[in-house]
């Protein structure tokens, strides 16, 4: 009885062997033969199946011997949105490209030089780390606008520009941001001004012009005191100009009493100086002011004053 049951699984367990091995051979049989016409047929098969692996697989094999033949552009076609659709965005706009630079009178060609972009645009990361696919993605999608301006996909495209737009101005305001955080105001200031410069309809601009009068109070009063007359003074300008662009703003009261301090600054900026202009002792003191921990009328807990 127990070898009866043991013949019996063991065919069952043959059975089962030799119909998955049948499958697997038939495809790899398909792959291996010379049948180029059925490998085509049977990958488009597999495509609108949505087995992109056994599709991509037998395209790899034909895409040589369809070079300049009769069936190449559908095929090349397939092959492209077989990448895609298995998310290899790398290779898919590799060959979205290659088609539209191939076949530029196909109908498709439109359509594969899209898609090559919007490859781009997906591999776009988020915005802390390198940019250079956002950038390539913006001038791949602006070449769809410009080659085809009456295209239906040029809203398409022109949204997508916009929002890699939006993640290269969130990447220069925190980038910005960072200088302020590890106290380099000098570099806030700068990196502030870059920003406003290159995304001057920025959703971050009053945020990030208060900011700079805050970096640059900050640089002027972690300075030297014979350089900070004219840092303040910047530092009031930028105020100024603050105050006058908005006037409502709930950082105006800040803005404000930063251009009091700044002014304080000044004021005993001065009086040290010309103090030291007659007084030899003071006058060394103020060349070792750096060595010396002191605290803004603003913020406190602030670092050395450093040699700018």
């Amino acid at each position: 009885m127990f070898k009866k049951q043991l013949t019996l699984l063991a065919s069952v367990l043959a059975i089962v062997i030799i119909t998955f091995g049948s499958c697997k051979s038939k495809y790899e049989k398909l792959k291996a033969s010379n049948d180029y016409a059925k490998k085509y047929q049977e990958a488009i098969k597999y495509y609108n199946k949505k087995d992109y692996n056994k599709a991509l697989g037998l395209f790899e094999v034909l895409v040589e011997r369809y070079r300049g033949r009769e069936g190449a552009e559908d095929l090349f076609y397939y092959y492209a949105f077989t990448y895609y659709k298995q998310k290899d965005y790398t290779s898919a706009r590799y060959h979205f490209k290659t088609f539209a630079d191939t076949y530029p009178s196909s109908p498709r060609a439109e359509e594969c030089r899209f898609f090559s972009a919007y490859c781009y645009y997906l591999d776009s990361p988020i915005y802390s780390l390198d940019q250079d696919n956002t950038l390539k993605a913006i001038d791949a999608l602006q070449l769809f606008i410009n080659l085809y301006p009456k295209s239906d996909r040029v809203a398409e495209a022109s949204k997508l520009i916009q929002n890699l737009r939006d993640k290269l101005e969130t990447k220069a305001y925190a980038n910005a941001k960072l200088y302020l955080t590890i106290s380099d105001y000098q570099s806030a200031v700068i990196a502030f001004n870059n920003a406003l410069r290159d995304y001057p309809d920025t959703k971050y601009g009053e945020e990030m012009e208060y900011l700079i009068v805050k970096a640059q109070y900050q640089y002027a009063y972690h300075s030297f005191e014979t350089k900070q007359e004219d840092r303040f003074n910047q530092a009031i300008a930028y105020a100024d100009q603050f105050a006058e662009k908005y006037p409502n703003s709930k950082y105006l009261h800040e803005t404000q009493a930063y251009v009091k301090d700044s002014q304080q600054g000044i004021k005993q900026a001065q009086r040290l100086i010309a103090e030291a202009m007659s007084n030899e002792k003071t006058a060394k003191k103020l060349l070792k002011k750096d060595t010396v921990t002191t605290t803004s009328p603003s913020e406190k807990n602030q670092p050395q004053k450093i040699p700018y």
